[in-house]
């Protein structure tokens, strides 16, 4: 398995796979990452200052993905986005390691990391809390995924 940067000839794959993940979950519809202009090239967007997007590879396929970005334009949040595995990936320790690598990268610039995702992706959220994320009770004001349902946050100590 191997981590890295996403590649511009990544993005068909990764766009390919969230949106799997996203019609799985039923997340096919605005308000979600599924209208996001950047989905289809993630390589793009993720190319700033303080932005950087990875995929996980198993042999010599991409399987999933996450990306840090500041957050509503903050210097001191930034948000964990766009975190997905295809079925084979979840529950091999990937999502651990792209997690831990989104989260050392998101250190070197923010103070805070913040994720909103569905209530039902149920081992996506018990993933999150596991890690340290702390359960919010509305979105951070700036959002623009109106429809997801279940938000979250961590500190870092710097």
């Amino acid at each position: 398995m191997n981590i890295r940067l996403i590649q511009p000839q990544d993005n068909a794959s990764i766009e390919s796979i969230i949106r799997e993940c996203l019609i799985e979950f039923g997340g096919n519809r605005e308000g979600l990452a599924w209208m996001d202009s950047s989905l289809s090239k993630l390589h793009e967007f993720y190319s700033y200052e303080g932005r950087a997007y990875w995929v996980a590879e198993q042999d010599g396929k991409i399987v999933g993905g996450c990306g840090i970005a500041p957050f509503a334009d903050s210097n001191e949040i930034c948000e964990l986005q766009k975190m997905y595995l295809t079925e084979q990936a979840r529950g091999t320790g990937i999502a651990s390691k792209l997690l831990t690598t989104a989260l050392e990268f998101a250190k070197g610039y923010y103070d805070q990391c913040y994720l909103e995702t569905l209530r039902v992706m149920q081992a996506a959220n018990r993933f999150y809390e596991k890690k340290g994320f702390q359960p919010l009770a509305a979105p951070l004001a700036g959002s623009e995924h109106f429809a997801c349902d279940a938000w979250y946050i961590i500190e870092f100590n710097h």
